[in-house]
């Protein structure tokens, strides 16, 4: 049975979602500020946070950190209302894995949560899988990538994503396309998300290949990966 930690101050919205969860099948955990939430993941293994950014104490977003640190493979959701945006972008930047925004439905929270766990179960391939282009190399099996030797320390998303082009690099993918395949979802979803990982996979590669670029914008329909020089 999967566990859920539910990271939240207000005790209807907490009672709400650890019950729906409850009734999908989910073991739950509650926390209502940052330091508690912290102890639980330090002394339980734990499946999915479901993380609401309005917290007492340590606000959302420093939790957010302090999690992924923790057990930076445990997929994180953010809870934000409408009017933080920035929070919400902010925390995706941060290494968050989706987000939900208030008011929202039940039925949504557990889409969203079986969505993530679904992306984060994928079975590893055994043996020898390495990909190598020009001065790339990913390691499909240990999730390594390496460019010029050196390597880049990627987010599991980002470690997706950049398979996802590597093995489609013939293609312009659109943001549909990658929302589908890299983040498997079957609802709508805020295309901004995929711009940013787009961005924070860009800034990571060029780092160690600064002539190199990457990642090609095509206008009006998404993104390609390519080897040209600057």
């Amino acid at each position: 049975m999967k566990k859920v930690l539910v990271v939240d101050d207000e005790p209807a919205i907490s009672t709400l979602l650890t019950y729906n969860l409850q009734q999908h099948g989910f073991e739950t955990l509650a926390a209502p500020d940052g330091e508690t939430a912290l102890e639980l993941v330090q002394n339980n293994l734990i499946d999915c946070i479901l993380l609401d950014l309005m917290l007492p104490g340590m606000d959302g977003l420093t939790v957010l950190k302090r999690l992924l640190q923790i057990k930076s493979s445990v997929p994180v959701i953010i809870i934000t209302a409408k009017s933080q945006e920035v929070d919400r972008i902010i925390g995706l930047e941060l290494g968050a894995d989706d987000y939900i925004s208030k008011p929202f439905s039940p039925r949504e929270v557990v889409a969203r949560v079986n969505a993530v766990l679904r992306r984060n179960s994928k079975p590893q391939t055994v043996g020898q899988n390495v990909l190598k282009i020009d001065s790339l190399t990913l390691d499909l099996d240990r999730h390594l990538v390496q460019i010029h030797d050196h390597e880049i320390n990627l987010t599991p998303k980002e470690f997706e994503l950049l398979v996802y082009f590597v093995e489609n690099r013939t293609h312009v993918l659109s943001r549909q396309q990658l929302l589908q395949h890299v983040w498997q979802v079957d609802y709508e979803l805020d295309s901004r998300m995929v711009d940013i990982q787009v961005s924070h996979l860009r800034d990571k590669l060029r780092e160690y290949a600064p002539e190199q670029k990457w990642i090609k914008t095509v206008r009006g329909f998404g993104y390609q990966f390519g080897l040209e020089s600057k």
